[in-house]
């Protein structure tokens, strides 16, 4: 300060690094964010390795997928009540400490079981610091336009971090086996702590009940639906195990419904849950997730079982496809700029919707691997488009008021849309072995998610405008 009084002429000097930190906020909570999506892409890859080492079923290999889409998805709702009460900063530091923890239990883990059981604390540190991330972006960028160029271009981050997890994964297992997967996580998970600690500033906290017993009722709905879906095929469908949990997942979920209409602290705010628009954005973000994940794991096998890649090939030959979705990401924000966040909507997912319902007929084992790339990749671009006008509608529906809330109940969603996909294709996958009657069915429920979430974007998001 002393010194820009002193020489006049350096005054203009600190432009540059102001514009320079700006982007800190951004850099710093991408981290955490980074580290979620490796995990999701880099283990799809690894499934192959770890049913090899261990010996386990399909039903195992979706377990070790969804044990941690499941504690996410549970928890996310409670961590955004908890992010109110106790302040988003504090909850972001303490996710990234317990996933980087649970990251080195699963590089250590023995068993199958163990393995699946430290899946679910990734998912719970997980669950901790996403709705916490996006809430602390938006606090540090106020301005609109500003923060929807950020949230286009956290998205592009994200992507890429998605699109480099199978490649990342496949050289981490040809060097080091799966494990590797795992532990690269921790000195992520450090450095994330490290510049939270110093570049982030404290959000405002908000606090407000937890609803304890509603949160548990959410979670015993969705553990008990997970488990049906989960293990369905290996019990059969109507035995009283199976049978049980479905009754179960019903009777938790009428019980919340009941108990957070009467209650004078719901787990969403009724601003959020009485608007249509953020119903219905939500409803997007659950099904892009069910096709997105979906066909990932789908594709993860589908390479390494019916085509014969190994786990390096397999990344490679994963990346454009993934790769996609940051251009999609980086041309949504351009699209909406210059007419809407609904056309990057609505134009995203017409594209998935056409190119995955073409798969449906043109997919096949032996097809040409360009072919076949061609159409995921077409496919994926739609999304990308997607994703970051969706984010931006809940934000905008949320306000800062709600952002904590409406940032945990657009992830909750989406891990809900993840787990339910990806259980969809283990089912498909153990009732059609073959790959020429596996590939069809599984299509066909991706081109279904896709175009059930045009029509609703269509009836309920077309008139999503900038402001």
């Amino acid at each position: 300060m002393n010194t820009a009084c002193t020489h006049p002429p350096v005054r203009a000097t600190p432009a540059a690094p102001a514009a320079t930190a700006s982007l800190m906020p951004l850099a710093t909570l991408a981290i955490g964010f980074i580290m979620a999506m490796l995990d999701v892409t880099v283990v799809n890859v690894a499934l192959p390795g770890i049913a090899a080492q261990f010996g386990v079923p399909l039903t195992d290999l979706v377990w070790i997928a969804d044990a941690y889409t499941l504690a996410f998805a549970a928890l996310l709702l409670a961590a955004g009540a908890l992010a109110d009460r106790y302040g988003a900063k504090t909850i972001y530091q303490a996710g990234l400490a317990v996933f980087t923890l649970a990251s080195l239990l699963c590089g250590m883990a023995p068993d199958g079981p163990a393995l699946i059981a430290a899946r679910m604390l990734q998912g719970v540190g997980a669950a901790l610091f996403m709705p916490s991330s996006l809430s602390l972006l938006t606090h540090a960028y106020t301005e609109e336009r500003t923060r929807n160029r950020m949230l286009g271009t956290w998205s592009a981050i994200v992507a890429v971090a998605g699109a480099s997890g199978p490649l990342l994964g496949g050289v981490l297992i040809h060097q080091f086996g799966w494990r590797g997967i795992f532990l690269i996580n921790l000195p992520l998970g450090l450095a994330g702590l490290w510049l939270a600690s110093r570049r982030i500033q404290p959000a405002p906290r908000r606090p407000r009940a937890l609803n304890a017993s509603s949160h548990l009722l959410g979670m015993a709905a969705l553990a008990t639906a997970s488990y049906a879906l989960i293990e369905g095929n290996a019990y059969g469908w109507s035995s009283p195990r199976i049978a049980t949990a479905i009754a179960l997942a019903l009777a938790a979920a009428i019980l919340l419904v009941r108990r957070e209409r009467r209650h004078a602290d719901p787990i969403l705010p009724r601003a959020l849950f009485e608007t249509p628009r953020f119903a219905a954005a939500n409803g997007v973000g659950f099904l892009i997730n069910l096709g997105g994940y979906g066909q990932l794991f789908l594709i993860s096998l589908f390479l390494q079982q019916a085509r014969g890649a190994d786990a390096l090939q397999t990344g490679i030959q994963m990346v454009p496809m993934l790769a996609i979705f940051s251009i999609g990401n980086l041309a949504s924000g351009r699209i909406a700029a210059r007419w809407n966040v609904s056309a990057a909507l609505l134009g995203g997912l017409s594209i998935a919707t056409v190119l995955s319902a073409a798969s449906i007929v043109a997919m096949s084992p032996g097809m040409p691997y360009w072919c076949f790339a061609l159409l995921a990749t077409g496919a994926n671009l739609g999304l990308g488009l997607v994703v970051p006008a969706m984010t931006s509608l809940v934000m905008q529906v949320s306000g800062t008021a709600h952002a904590n809330s409406g940032a945990a109940a657009l992830n909750a969603n989406r891990q809900s849309g993840t787990l339910v996909g990806v259980a969809l294709m283990g089912t498909i996958l153990h009732r059609a072995p073959d790959w020429n009657d596996s590939l069809p069915l599984a299509y066909a429920v991706i081109a279904a998610s896709y175009l059930c979430a045009g029509l609703l974007a269509a009836r309920y998001l077309r008139r999503a405008r900038n402001r």
